[in-house]
């Protein structure tokens, strides 16, 4: 690697999207920047301002990071490189000399107040919630606001960042708290593993009684396990919903290409979304050499956004 290259993560400094990408780890050349929200983060990788995005997508209490996953299906052609997984506690962060009693107000982004929504409930009835574009934006905010009382949620590196203590440490409302984040990076493919896996959204031409079966039919005729299936309304009428699927394999594999070939035959569109090592957290930081890409599959992939 001949240059710096940038990778562009929801930001400010402290948030969790920042630790992931600290655990990810992706080594010497690579220069981290914080971004204001996720849509910058995917809109700054489509445009080249940036060589790769780093993006939350899923979390065990709340579910899917709804702005990622529709960004990625309608918006823009990138692919997922890889995932990391994790382990999110929650903080109640407030300045110095804030007591819980006197906290009127709590920043904080929509899927960490969800997180916490017990100790909410048992701890600060009534309070004010204010979602922002990120945790650590909330500690940012409530730093610079002269008042005693307003608190954030965020983690504990934010209340380091941003001089705030510490109200109420791990407070999320489930101990084993899970966030799954998304590399994502234009026109190249992680080789094969041996431990990969493939996420792609299929639009059908017309609802019909078992399109769901016949898509489902396609993975268990091979013995592909499927680890995730959710639906999304495509945006263009209501009733209408695509499917996105998470399953074991690398769009390599010859199982993998026979399934995919047969559900372009089948419906009205596919959009692949990416084969990527799966997530283990005994790995090494991931590794991105230049002839470690696939960059052309013709016929299989298609980098444009969706419908």
């Amino acid at each position: 690697m001949n240059h710096t290259q940038i990778v562009g993560y929801l930001g400010p400094a402290g948030t969790f999207t920042e630790e992931a990408l600290g655990v990810a780890g992706l080594g010497h050349g690579w220069q981290n920047t914080p971004l204001p929200t996720i849509e910058e983060v995917m809109r700054a990788t489509q445009d080249d301002e940036v060589d790769l995005g780093f993006v939350p997508i899923e979390n065990s209490i709340e579910g899917t990071v709804l702005p990622t996953l529709d960004a990625l299906i309608f918006r823009y052609g990138l692919f997922i490189q890889a995932e990391v997984v994790l382990p999110i506690h929650q903080q109640l962060l407030a300045k110095p000399g804030t007591k819980i009693s006197n906290v009127r107000k709590v920043y904080s982004y929509p899927h960490a107040l969800s997180q916490v929504t017990r100790f909410l409930a048992e701890a600060l009835p009534g309070v004010e919630l204010e979602a922002v574009s990120s945790t650590a934006e909330g500690a940012r905010i409530i730093a610079a606001i002269p008042s005693g009382d307003v608190a954030c949620i965020a983690p504990r590196r934010a209340a380091v960042l941003y001089g705030l203590d510490v109200l109420r440490p791990d407070i999320e409302d489930f101990p084993d708290n899970l966030t799954r984040f998304l590399l994502l990076g234009k026109l190249r493919i992680p080789r094969p593993t041996g431990n990969d896996k493939t996420t792609i959204a299929c639009f059908q031409l017309a609802d019909r009684p078992g399109s769901l079966l016949s898509i489902l039919a396609q993975f268990a005729s091979r013995g592909i396990n499927l680890t995730k299936l959710e639906s999304r309304p495509t945006k263009v009428e209501l009733g209408k919903y695509c499917f996105v699927i998470d399953f074991e394999g690398h769009v390599m594999d010859p199982n993998v290409q026979q399934a995919l070939s047969d559900l372009n035959r089948i419906l009205g569109e596919v959009k692949f979304l990416g084969s990527y090592p799966q997530w283990r957290a005994s790995q090494p930081p991931i590794p991105l050499p230049a002839d470690g890409f696939i960059t052309r599959l013709v016929g299989l992939v298609d980098p444009e956004p969706g419908v």
